[in-house]
């Protein structure tokens, strides 16, 4: 008697499957339909505004919240399919009770991603702009949902949490279209400071890459044991790292052989002696 209804129990609930199957193809093929859809519409706007660089973090921003909001109405339609007593409030209680559970489960996550669409929004910075954040230099890669990605400039990837760059400071080298590099000299105790400052300066405003507008500026800094620290300071665009690197080899080369021509002496640097551990003369 047991057995027959547990056979029959097993039964109905085959037949109720079978019945639902089709339901649930549907559903099932709706619901990768409206991902499809989502993710078409978030390639459309990326697309549209790929041109348009002031406006693209904000497009990236508005095309995942449109992904977001399509996939959820993909989710609640197939639902109503499966399951036709299926309603809105059904749906809203059902992320209620969700939320709190996903959230207490995958609170970085939720903070990363909602860093994420704020950065997106504030636009402090964008793809392609060479950024510093924490000891990371490179060029922005991607902003992606969890994590923006940076290519350092020895080319490696490096993933930062967007809830990390989102909640600390971030230097971006790119955000202008010039930039200021500066170098410090050292010259001799005895040395003719205004000669000494007039030569760097000539020397630096000959090299083509330096901006002539704002003008290179020399001044002395510091006093030390070693001599007498001139700091010159020069403008280069376009301001990435590659083009300041290039820039300051030349006027390097440009001063070192403007101050040896005029012959301006650079005292040696002092060299740090390092004395191994001797024993106290007894011997061993």
């Amino acid at each position: 008697m047991a057995w027959s209804i547990i056979l029959i129990t097993i039964q109905n609930a085959i037949h109720s499957l079978i019945a639902h199957v089709p339901a649930l193809v549907t559903a099932l093929i709706l619901f990768f339909i409206f991902i499809f859809i989502a993710r078409a519409i978030k390639y459309s706007v990326e697309r549209i505004t790929e041109r348009y660089r002031r406006e693209r973090n904000l497009a990236l921003a508005l095309g995942r919240l449109v992904e977001g909001v399509v996939i959820l109405l993909g989710l609640f339609i197939a639902l109503v399919i499966i399951f036709p007593t299926f309603t809105v409030g059904d749906l809203i209680s059902l992320l209620g009770i969700g939320g709190v559970a996903i959230g207490f489960a995958f609170r970085d996550i939720l903070q990363n991603y909602l860093a994420g669409i704020l950065l997106l929004l504030a636009n402090p910075f964008e793809i392609g702009d060479q950024i510093v954040v924490n000891n990371y230099e490179g060029t922005v890669e991607n902003i992606e949902v969890r994590a923006t990605t940076i290519v350092t400039y020895d080319g490696r990837r490096v993933v930062i949490p967007n809830a990390v760059i989102y909640t600390q400071s971030v230097t971006v080298n790119t955000a202008y279209d010039k930039r200021r590099v500066q170098y410090d000299f050292v010259v001799d105790y005895n040395t003719n400071l205004e000669k000494a400052k007039k030569i760097m300066l000539a020397a630096t405003e000959n090299v083509q890459a330096v901006l002539k507008e704002p003008p290179p500026d020399a001044y002395v800094v510091a006093i030390t044991a070693n001599g007498v620290t001139i700091r010159v300071r020069w403008w280069v665009t376009p301001p990435r790292y590659i083009d300041t690197l290039e820039t300051q080899d030349s006027v390097l080369v440009a001063i070192k052989r403007a101050l040896v021509a005029n012959d301006i002496q650079q005292p040696v640097p002092l060299q740090e002696i390092i004395l191994e551990n001797a024993d106290d003369g007894k011997g061993t």
